[in-house]
């Protein structure tokens, strides 16, 4: 064995309990960090060749991991925002020059100044606008991702643009005769009225009076007619303007809508063109009874908060009570989590040995779910890292043995020559 190969495994090896070491030291200081995955210092031999006669000290080869695919506890707050992935899947967050990562460190926070959910490494969450209708989402790549900004829409208003109405018609209802509603006269007569509001392009509310009124026993056959209640002469007719929609439905034996399609169609004064679902309207033994009346749209409101589901769709809460969805987050996962590369601020980024990502929604596949107030904590177990800490000790002392005998070895040697 040469002496200069003592050395050199003997250096080797003390480095290598230092990279342990410091390993254990950033678990140690990194146990309580939100995401935080635990690194591992793992080592394998590096033989060289030998003779018969001789033997070739080689060295210690270092590998640092990091445990990304094993999972931390889950720790549940009081913050909407903060976000765990229950299952397998990483959020997509970008920094501030654009460039998208993958965390588990789920803290995110609206940023007053951008409006956008920050988390506390400063990374910002991405996720795919739906206020316009479902996304595309790009399986394997993460076009299409925009922040999750709630700025412009901060004040808001929608207008209506459908709606449920739903009731029952008495069967024991007497068939109008003289004026319907459609006639719009003083003396219009009708069987049942009630009122509905929706809302205009700017957030006004419109009040429309809905008549029902029976036209015929066999078959039973009802005329709708809506009007502008902002029109109406101390409450009821003449009404200023003419009726929005008058629409006839009819109805089986049994009660039940056999009109197609089975809504009435208008336009709101200020507004959109709405449609009201009648489906599920009845024409039975019992008095007129309202059952369903439910429109969109919303007048003008700021946000309270936000909701976020297990599915990922985020909400815009307003103080008005309105739950508008806004975004939704993907989960981006990789065939091999523990082979991406570990980087500043809990994230990570794809590498060749970690695969392509592939993107989905939470809860589809083998995609967990997000799990609103709650954050992951570190993987971090401190009786381990303890426990390795005094074993890289004591290498560490081992190996500094070695060198130091070798450095006498050589001093003896200067000696002989000497």
């Amino acid at each position: 064995m040469s002496l200069y190969g003592m050395l050199r495994t003997g250096v080797s090896g003390m480095n290598a309990q230092s990279n342990l070491l410091g390993t254990v030291s950033d678990n140690i200081a990194n146990s309580g960090t939100i995401g935080y995955k635990r690194a591992d210092t793992q080592f394998s031999s590096l033989l060289l060749n030998s003779g018969k006669g001789s033997y070739n000290p080689g060295a210690v080869k270092t590998d640092i991991r990091h445990a990304i695919s094993d999972r931390g506890p889950l720790t549940y707050t009081t913050s909407n925002t903060d976000l765990a992935v229950q299952g397998n899947g990483f959020f997509v967050v970008n920094d501030p020059n654009g460039n998208p990562y993958l965390t588990r460190a789920g803290a995110f926070t609206l940023d007053g100044n951008t409006g956008n959910l920050v988390n506390t490494a400063g990374f910002t969450l991405m996720g795919y606008d739906i206020s316009g209708g479902d996304p595309g989402v790009v399986l394997n790549g993460l076009t299409g991702l925009q922040p999750v900004n709630f700025g412009g829409m901060n004040m808001t208003a929608n207008p209506t643009t459908s709606g449920v109405f739903k009731v029952n018609l008495p069967d024991s209802a007497e068939v109008v005769t003289g004026n319907l509603p459609s006639a719009n006269a003083a003396d219009s007569a009708y069987t049942a009225k009630s009122s509905i509001t929706v809302f205009d392009k700017v957030g006004n509310e419109v009040t429309l009076d809905i008549y029902m009124s029976k036209t015929s026993d066999s078959p039973a056959e009802w005329e709708y007619t809506v009007y502008d209640h902002a029109g109406a002469t101390d409450g009821g007719f003449p009404y200023a303007s003419a009726a929005l929609s008058t629409q006839t439905v009819t109805f089986d034996d049994a009660g039940a809508l056999t009109s197609t399609p089975a809504e009435i169609a208008l336009t709101v004064p200020g507004g959109e063109a709405i449609t009201l679902d009648l489906t599920g309207t009845t024409h039975l033994a019992a008095e007129y009874t309202p059952m369903t009346a439910v429109v969109n749209g919303n007048a003008p409101a700021t946000i309270k908060d936000v909701t976020i589901s297990e599915d990922g769709t985020v909400y815009a809460n307003y103080t008005n009570g309105a739950m508008t969805p806004a975004f939704r987050l993907p989960l981006a996962d990789v065939p091999s989590p523990d082979k991406l590369e570990a980087l500043s601020g809990n994230v990570f980024s794809v590498t060749l040995e970690s695969g392509a990502v592939e993107v989905g929604f939470p809860t589809e596949g083998s995609r967990g779910a997000i799990v609103s107030g709650a954050l992951e904590q570190s993987n971090v177990d401190m009786a381990s890292e303890l426990t390795d800490m005094i074993v890289a000790q004591r290498d560490y002392s081992a190996n500094s043995k070695v060198f130091q005998t070798g450095s006498e070895l050589l001093d003896v040697l200067m000696n002989l020559k000497r």
